[in-house]
């Protein structure tokens, strides 16, 4: 165990850009140097600002226990809840809660200060107690690597939490402040007040905004929290409105009825950049998606050859597609998985569309009349990826059943290996390469129906590694590994084409780079606001 008289000795790394008693003081007179110091008055947040929102939200992604492997949940996260250390501008591994965090020398203990006079909604301070308390109801993606690894969380002091691992991992910061919710935190006391189910049903957080009230399938409403201790928003009331159709969330921004409307692909986002007044967004993602092959493991199925899977793979034409669905914004790549701007990222041989290949391939496999595939299971939102797809697939011989289904339900059905068959999946969740394949490519991966037991060797090898060039080496044999088993067919790491209108000044896409949605949302402005 490592005391705290050896502090200087550890790792040290604080939040920059705090501003010292004298500084703030002075703030006052510079700014009545400039304007006048009686005319300067702050009314405090104003207004409302409204999206349109292309999935139905669930109550689940209101507690940061539940967080799944993908990104969709940190669109509520950012707004109602805050974490110890998480992406943000300038850092993808921010002090936030905790103003500071430091690493012992032998990698094996981590003490995180939480920051002074931080509240959550309801005026309860945070505490080491909630960060620790946070931690152990953690049940989200990645909670076996996590809770595998993490011999003890200790309470040293009201406002010192200290993790103590089984043994060194170069990957705890990641796994903990990056790729999972388990850094997130709730109020310990309240929770354990209501309950989880009165929890989602009344979340209190940390975060800038605070709930107000969620209409299922309607719209969510959140307030400004004026103690929020990054900034106060400058924004009064925040309105995420469900509104599944492209065409109708772009008609309700033509008409003013939204301020800011996700995903618009296609046809119809041509139309947003030729409208005046409306302003296109395409934002550069971590999403990349596949479409998995969850029956390879069983010798029974056509699956199970992988000339069959490379087939599917080359029948896919990636190019017409990112033309007609993101204006060609997205990046076609042969990583099913991995964004290239991820750490120990493997490239692969850019992908190939050759539907005599896919043939030549299936007739080699045995199935030179095609087959029936059965369903394709899809995020609904992305069906229109799925319909392309389906009709690739159809042209090589192969049938499948589109099978597009309500986001939460799909990531239920696929978390839970209820699909069969195909599978679309995507993920832009934060993290490196280790961080997708431990949900996507090793045994009791949140997303793996199966594995391979070099693969599975391979993680675990990597994850105790301390020499990088050593573990590079291990994270990229395994991605080629994926790549030439063809275990996913990659689809792109796709370009989200969103758009806002004329009363935003400050949209907020792209201030976290690779973040798919708008955030930090106190960031987020209103032009005149």
């Amino acid at each position: 165990m490592v005391s705290f008289s050896q502090e200087p000795a550890r790792q040290q790394v604080t939040k920059p850009g705090r501003i010292s008693r004298r500084r703030f003081l002075a703030a006052p007179a510079a700014v009545g140097l400039i304007g006048g110091a009686s005319r300067f008055t702050w009314a405090g947040p104003q207004g409302q600002l409204t999206w349109g929102v292309h999935i139905s939200l669930a109550p689940t992604w209101f507690d940061p226990a539940e967080t799944p492997g993908l990104i969709t949940p940190y669109m509520v996260l950012y707004a109602l809840h805050d974490a110890v250390v998480k992406p943000m501008p300038g850092s993808q591994s921010m002090p936030c809660l905790a103003e500071s965090w430091s690493a012992s020398p032998d990698g094996l203990t981590y003490d995180f200060v939480i920051r002074p006079g931080v509240k959550f909604h309801n005026g309860d301070p945070v505490a080491a107690e909630d960060v620790k308390f946070s931690f152990e109801r953690y049940r989200g993606n990645s909670k076996d690597v996590l809770k595998t690894r993490v011999a003890a969380v200790e309470v040293v002091e009201p406002n010192r939490v200290r993790f103590t691992l089984t043994q060194p991992w170069p990957d705890f910061m990641m796994f903990y402040g990056t790729a999972t919710g388990a850094g997130w935190i709730v109020p310990k006391k309240y929770v354990e007040k209501v309950g989880d189910d009165g929890f989602k049903k009344a979340p209190i957080g940390a975060g800038p905004y605070k709930f107000v009230s969620f209409t299922p399938g309607v719209e969510l409403v959140l307030e400004a929290f004026d103690g929020y201790w990054r900034k106060t928003p400058s924004i009064k009331r925040l309105v995420l409105k469900v509104i599944p159709d492209e065409a109708t969330r772009l008609a309700a921004l033509i008409g003013g009825e939204i301020d800011i409307a996700y995903s618009i692909r296609g046809s119809l986002a041509e139309e947003l950049r030729r409208t005046p007044g409306l302003t296109l967004k395409p934002t550069n993602t971590l999403a990349t998606f596949w479409v998995a092959f969850p029956d390879q493991w069983d010798p029974k199925s056509p699956w199970h050859n992988d000339k069959v899977r490379r087939a599917a793979s080359i029948a896919i034409d990636r190019p017409s597609m990112n033309k007609a669905l993101t204006l060609g914004y997205s990046k076609l790549t042969g990583n099913p998985f991995v964004p290239e701007s991820f750490d120990y990222y493997w490239q692969p041989p850019e992908p190939v569309y050759d539907p005599a290949q896919a043939k030549a391939l299936l007739a080699e496999a045995g199935f030179a009349n095609g087959f029936d595939a059965g369903d394709y299971y899809c995020d609904g939102s992305y069906s229109n990826i799925g319909e392309i797809i389906v009709n690739n697939l159809a042209e090589i011989g192969i049938k499948a059943h589109l099978r597009p289904t309500e986001r939460a339900a799909f990531v239920k059905g696929y978390t839970e290996k209820k699909f069969k068959n195909l599978i679309q999946g995507g993920s832009g969740a934060f993290g490196n390469a280790a961080a997708r394949l431990e949900i996507l490519a090793v045994k009791g991966g949140i997303y793996s129906y199966g594995s391979y037991p070099d693969l599975d060797e391979m993680f675990e090898k990597q994850a105790a590694e301390l020499d990088p060039k050593r573990r590079e080496a291990i994270l990229q044999k395994m991605q080629q590994i994926v790549y030439e088993r063809t275990m996913y067919a990659p689809i792109w790491q796709q370009a989200f084409i969103n758009g806002h209108g004329p009363r935003v000044a400050e949209s907020g896409f792209e201030l976290i780079p690779g973040f798919s949605y708008t955030a930090p949302y106190e960031d987020i402005t209103l032009k005149n606001a």
